[in-house]
């Protein structure tokens, strides 16, 4: 079980730290603004719901996950786009209230599955 914990923290460090240099450092102009948007409002949502949803399954051992998937998107944008930006918290703790909101879920529809 210590290991899903391992492997999400890795696709985390993926998803929030990984595609941000990708789009700073690759993709220039007007189509990194895109890309940033895309990753903003679809990507990181879906994987903080995604990722809040197989936490709820093993919450006993998961139950960090989301805390530690907006703690490394805060990281990685305020590294590659601005240190400091406020706009960046509120983008994190939507992201951190997606993936508790799925994690609450998930876990109540896991217990009443078991029963």
């Amino acid at each position: 079980m210590k290991n899903n914990f391992i492997l999400w923290i890795i696709i985390s460090l993926v998803i929030m730290l990984v595609l941000p240099w990708l789009a700073v450092f690759f993709v220039k102009g007007d189509a990194g603004m895109a890309v940033c948007f895309i990753l903003f409002f679809a990507v990181n949502p879906i994987y903080s719901v995604i990722m809040g949803v197989f936490a709820g399954k093993n919450i006993k051992r998961l139950w960090g996950t989301p805390v530690i998937s907006a703690v490394l998107f805060l990281l990685g944008s305020w590294i590659f786009f601005s240190m400091g930006e406020r706009a960046f918290i509120l983008y994190a703790g939507v992201y951190l209230i997606l993936g508790m909101a799925a994690m609450t879920i998930s876990m109540i529809i896991h217990r009443k599955a078991q029963r």
